[in-house]
This record gives structure tokens, C-alpha cells and sequence, in this order.
């Protein structure tokens, strides 16, 4: 039999979970800038959505502890539940297992925090205990220290995760820019949390194919040089 991880993601194929993306775990956030961990799990998300891929939230402890999941992510999907849990692993919470199981996918694509607490604890957990296949976005999730995230993305890859980047997974469910009907989702999506290739698309877009620019704007005054003395 083929090693089904030699499968390509497709929006067919793989589903969505994200894990305690609440302000009190991402406040021990030490293994990448907490801004741009945010970007690109909303960037995730806003891809999960285009490519309708069906999609789990899941908090621990929201009023105890951790606080109200972002809003930027809820936003995205506003009518999803948000799967609220007491232990730190997911696996542990029928509700969250149900979720999974309900969507007839085995290719489980995982942005949480922490990487080695939350993060780890349910990939091995559903590898052992529910033969899933676990994707981990390691730029969409992150750990109290560098050293922890790196530990922990290694510890789950001897184990058989597959580490992903959130635009990784997003390109490849796009795979072919000839698939225009979420063609100009993804380009929009990348222009937002893509960083320098959403700001060559944008260039791209006006300067050379002479697009209307993104956004509307007031009237671009000048040049009027000043009399030098």
C-alpha cells in the first residue's frame, strides 16, 4: 500500500483544527514574534474558509484562564462552535473527537498553542488512539521558548508528523493557478499575510498588469518642490 502522506493536501482530503489560539497561551509565546504568529493563523484560516475545508475550534479553559479565542479567527468562521475543553489535551474531549470523526477525513492539518504542551499531546494521542495523520503548521503555532517549539516539532516528526507552513498548505490546495474559482481568494490572501510575496502581487498587479489598486484612497497631491535657498 502507498504511504498515504505521499498524498498531496487537497481541500478533498484534509480538515482544519485549531487549538487555544486565545491572548493568555500566546502571552508565553517565545519561539516567533506574536504578531506575525497571528497573522499567519488567521492567514490559515481565511484559506481554510476559501478552499471550504471543514474546520474545529477548540479553547481550554476561556474564562478561567486563557482568555476569548482571537477574534480575527472567530470572525472568519463566525458560525462555527468553539469546542470549549478542560485538559490540556484535546484528544481527551469527546466533543472535539466527534468533530474530527464527522468530517470523514483522516489528514488532520493542527495550529494551536503550545507546541509542546497542547500541540503535542493531541498529535500523539490521535496518531495512537485514532490513526489519524497529523499536519503540524509550525509557523501557525508556537512554544514558550524557541528551544521548546523546536524540541516538540521534533519529537512529533519521529513519531510521523508532517511539519507544514500555513502557506504551504494553502498553495497546496491551491496547486494549479488555471483552478480560478478560489484563484482570486488565495491571491487575496497572500496579499494581506504573505508579507513580501502579497507585496510583490500587489506590484505585480499594478505596476506591470496596470490593476486598479486594492483599496480606495485620497488624491495623491504633488509633487510641488519648495524654493531652495
Amino acid at each position: 500500500m502507498a504511504d498515504p502522506k505521499l498524498e498531496l493536501l487537497t481541500p478533498a482530503n484534509s480538515q482544519v483544527l485549531f487549538i487555544d489560539q486565545q491572548p493568555q497561551m500566546a502571552f508565553a509565546v517565545q519561539s516567533m514574534d506574536r504578531q506575525l504568529l497571528k497573522n499567519n493563523v488567521v492567514g490559515l484560516a481565511k484559506a481554510a474558509s476559501a478552499f471550504a475545508v471543514p474546520t474545529t475550534i477548540t479553547s481550554v479553559e476561556t474564562l478561567g484562564f486563557s482568555g476569548h479565542t482571537y477574534p480575527e479567527l472567530l470572525s472568519v468562521f463566525p458560525r462555527h462552535p468553539i469546542l470549549e475543553r478542560t485538559s490540556m489535551n484535546a484528544w481527551d474531549d469527546q466533543n472535539v473527537r466527534d468533530a474530527l470523526k464527522a468530517t470523514g477525513r483522516n489528514k488532520a492539518i493542527v495550529s494551536g498553542l503550545w507546541t509542546e504542551v497542547c500541540n503535542m499531546s493531541f498529535a500523539l494521542s490521535a496518531i495512537a488512539e485514532g490513526g489519524y495523520e497529523i499536519y503540524m503548521v509550525a509557523d501557525a503555532s508556537g512554544g514558550t521558548s524557541p528551544e521548546a517549539h523546536d524540541y516538540a516539532m521534533q519529537r512529533m516528526i519521529q513519531v510521523g508528523v508532517v511539519p507544514v507552513t500555513w502557506q504551504q498548505v494553502m498553495l497546496e490546495w491551491q496547486r494549479d493557478w488555471a483552478r480560478k474559482e478560489t484563484y482570486d481568494a488565495v491571491i487575496a490572501i497572500a496579499q494581506e499575510h504573505s508579507g513580501a510575496y502579497g507585496m510583490g502581487a500587489d506590484y505585480a498587479y499594478t505596476m506591470v498588469h496596470k490593476a486598479a489598486e486594492r483599496t480606495e484612497h485620497g488624491e495623491r497631491v504633488g509633487p510641488n518642490p519648495a524654493n531652495q535657498t
